[in-house]
């Protein structure tokens, strides 16, 4: 890394600061379509300002150059600290080790949501602190370019991490304001960089003996460079907008695949449902257990699928609203105040189930002593999370007991609304055997409550049979038409294919269905605890219901499956007759069940918690994408400097002005290796001086640079077109190698690899086209 030879004045470096820190600021604004809501990016802005400006100050106070990044990476975790580290900090900003263990935790939630929610994210306190983690680091990255190492142009990589990440989530990618601005800033910045440099020029006055004889007025001349910059900038915001407008986001790439929208931030629930395979399994493992002091016995619901589309079953890809925390839920969608209710608390402690869906009672009217963020879904009350998982969990769930009489669900109308329309739908062509059922079995039903209750009493009846092997012996598993064909037809299959059934013809009869997933109400232990029954759910008792709407009671849960938990009693043949109420489901769990040991909605319903190696691998291939590109564009300025060295390797051979080629190349490697050759030398000069390093006392390298000096001079000096034989073309090409060669051979490795990759040549050219000056007595 070479110091910049004319230190730069307080103002001039807190210039570039401010410049720079606009630059990434403004690029952080790319993230904007992932991340609801602005706190985020002001968050992001406190700390890329307090590293740039304490970078600053450090600098002003003559801190050495080398330590400036060390003591930013130092300020960052202060900040870091103020920001996240609550009470495990000494006087707010000094961290302590119980500071380490939080900003563990929350690096840990932070891969959690970004692997759980869907975009636009909730900026929940993980995500904001791995946002502000990442560009805190940029924020030193983007600093040691500018100020230390000063090619303020290769700062555009750093800025190019956020640019590049909504092209991996998202299909628009990052909005194109957001480019055009990035791109300002840049120029911004770059413009800054030249006006210093000039400052600090004019400011060092003439420099010995080889100063040049013009002498620049002592005042920075606005004009000289204002054209082309104002060019550029219009030709860099032109490239952005065309960018933005014509390139497809990576995301659509075949590179990629082709998933849904937010696919990074959330799997969401896999829509084909396959509890089959996890019932067949003989060994269950408990999942949660609670008490109940008032014995309710609910059924706990996970997740609920309302879209049907024909070969399967999946919810509605809602995005998490920030305001729908767990500690107050809403009434139920169409309760009214007619229906009798009641609250219960149930304490629930997790054992083994690790699901980012909390398994709740419907409804539920608030939950207590949950750790991480935790968001009701409208609609269904579903409870998940987006930074943590059911993992060890505690809490107090009010449980909202719904009483319904069976002459209020049989009043209840037959026109529920058009929001309830999407849990009418159902595909065009509907096997004949689905309609010719439904229509048998509610034809003559009164009202879409007795339509229900005739449903589900067909499907508990002696003719169907409850079986986790005949769907897969005979090849239809699962929960689409044909499946449910092949179900009434064969009368044999478990929950999934009960429920799905269920639901199906309920929207053949007119009545919005849904279904939910979870568990049914476990098994009580003879363990007490303050006199309260303890009751335990394992895999066992996995399970899948439909749920039907009724104007006036809302949505309420059926039991079609033979075997498994418990009729409801508002719900059996001849309960509008006695006029009963629903009570709390009591009936223990079948004694013919058997289930899955795990589940994890995220993967879907199928198989174990997931596959850790496929998850990996995933992250290490989209990893590795990214750093494909970050290392692309850090190496386009050596893939263009090979590509000039050939350019003129091919003039020579051409004989296109070969000995001003050969020289060009010559001094260009002179000025990668930081040996000078950009300057106001002439030619003679210039080979004196690299004459008398040790890598030319060989004498052939020596002869090799001083006919490369005598050709350039003939060529740009001497009369005519005509050269002898040494300044033939493939004698220059051969003396440029010989010169090249000992020029390498003279350098350390660390110059020879700065040469390659940030090669001086091409930034000095820039420079010099920006207007800058870029060596003493040019």
């Amino acid at each position: 890394m070479r110091p910049d030879l004319l230190p730069l004045s307080r103002m001039q470096r807190l210039a570039l600061t401010t410049a720079s820190f606009l630059f990434l600021v403004i690029a952080t604004m790319a993230l904007g379509p992932l991340i609801s809501g602005s706190g985020w990016w002001w968050l992001c802005a406190f700390v890329a300002a307090g590293v740039l400006f304490s970078g600053a100050g450090l600098r002003a106070i003559r801190t050495p150059p080398s330590l400036v990044p060390v003591l930013e990476l130092v300020v960052l975790l202060l900040v870091l600290t103020l920001l996240f580290g609550g009470g495990t900090s000494f006087a707010l900003i000094v961290p302590t080790a119980g500071t380490f263990d939080t900003f563990g935790e929350l690096v840990a939630g932070a891969q959690r949501t970004i692997e759980q929610q869907s975009v636009p994210a909730l900026a929940v306190p993980p995500l904001t602190f791995a946002l502000g983690l990442g560009v805190g680091l940029l924020a030193v990255i983007v600093d040691l370019l500018v100020q230390t190492a000063r090619v303020p142009a290769l700062a555009a990589a750093p800025a190019l991490v956020p640019i590049l990440i909504p092209g991996f989530i998202i299909e628009a990618g990052a909005e194109v304001p957001t480019l055009v601005l990035t791109a300002a800033a840049y120029l911004l910045l770059l413009r800054v960089d030249v006006r210093v440099r000039r400052r600090a020029r004019l400011a060092a006055g003439e420099e010995g003996d080889q100063a040049a004889t013009v002498i620049a007025p002592r005042r920075v001349p606005i004009v000289s460079t204002l054209g082309a910059s104002l060019g550029l900038a219009a030709a860099g915001l032109l490239a952005a907008s065309v960018l933005a407008a014509s390139t497809p986001s990576i995301s659509t790439s075949l590179l990629l695949g082709s998933p849904s929208q937010g696919t990074l931030f959330g799997r969401g629930v896999s829509p084909f449902i396959d509890l089959g395979r996890d019932l067949r399994r003989p060994e269950p493992l408990p999942a949660f257990h609670y008490l109940s002091r008032d014995g309710d016995r609910p059924y706990f619901t996970l997740l609920t699928l309302d879209r049907f589309e024909g070969e399967v079953w999946s919810p509605t890809d809602r995005a998490v609203d920030g305001d729908n925390t767990v500690d107050q839920m809403p009434r139920p969608d169409g309760l009214s105040s007619a229906v009798e209710t009641s609250e219960h608390p149930i304490d629930v402690v997790v054992d083994e189930v690790r699901t980012t869906w909390l398994p709740v009672p419907y409804p539920t009217t608030r939950i207590e002593g949950l750790e991480g963020s935790w968001f009701w879904d409208d609609g269904a009350l579903t409870v998940r999370s987006v930074d943590t998982n059911t993992g060890g969990q505690r809490y107090r769930v009010i449980r909202l007991d719904v009483e319904p009489t069976p002459q209020q669900l049989r009043s209840a109308g037959r026109n529920p609304g058009d929001e309830f329309a999407p849990f009418l739908e159902l595909p065009d062509e509907v096997p004949a055997i689905i309609s010719d059922t439904a229509t048998a079995l509610t034809a003559s039903a009164a009202s879409p409550y007795d339509a229900a209750v005739a449903i589900q009493a067909y499907l508990r009846g002696s003719d169907f049979d409850y079986s986790t092997e005949a769907p897969v012996e005979d090849g239809y598993d699962g929960g689409g038409f044909d499946v449910i064909a092949k179900f009434l037809e064969t009368k044999a299959g478990y929950c999934v294919h009960f429920a799905s059934t269920m639901a199906v013809l309920a929207r053949e009869a007119g009545i919005p269905s849904r279904i939910s997933i979870g568990y049914t109400q476990g098994s009580p232990t003879d363990e007490r605890i303050d006199g309260v029954q303890l009751v335990e759910v394992d895999s066992h008792d996995l399970h899948a219901w439909p749920e039907l709407y009724f104007e006036g009671v809302g949505w309420v849960p059926f039991e079609p499956t033979p075997g498994r938990g418990t009729v409801p009693a508002y719900s059996r043949p001849g309960a509008g007759d006695a006029d009963s109420r629903a009570p709390s489901s009591t009936a223990p769990t079948g004694p013919n069940s058997t289930g899955r040991p795990d589940l994890d909605p995220d993967r879907g319903l199928a198989g174990p918690t997931g596959d850790p190696i496929a998850a990996a691998a995933q992250w290490w291939v989209r990893g590795g994408i990214l750093a494909l590109v970050v290392a692309v564009l850090l190496l386009l300025p050596a893939a263009y400097r090979v590509s000039q060295r050939f350019t003129r390797v091919r003039r020579i051979r051409r004989g296109e002005r070969p000995a001003d080629a050969a020289w060009d190349e010559l001094s260009a490697t002179a000025v990668d290796l930081g040996v000078g050759g950009g300057g106001g030398e002439t030619p003679r000069e210039f080979a004196a001086r690299l004459a008398l390093r040790d890598a030319f006392g060989d004498a052939g390298a020596r002869a090799a640079i001083l006919r490369l000096r005598d050709a350039v001079e003939r060529e740009r000096y001497g009369p005519g077109d005509g050269r002898p034989a040494a300044a033939e073309p493939g004698s220059l090409a051969d003396d440029l190698a010989a010169a090249r060669a000992a020029l390498l051979a003279d350098a350390t490795g660390a110059e020879r690899a700065h040469a390659v990759l940030v090669p001086r040549s091409l930034i000095d050219g820039v420079r010099r086209r920006l207007g800058g000056r870029v060596a003493p007595g040019a």
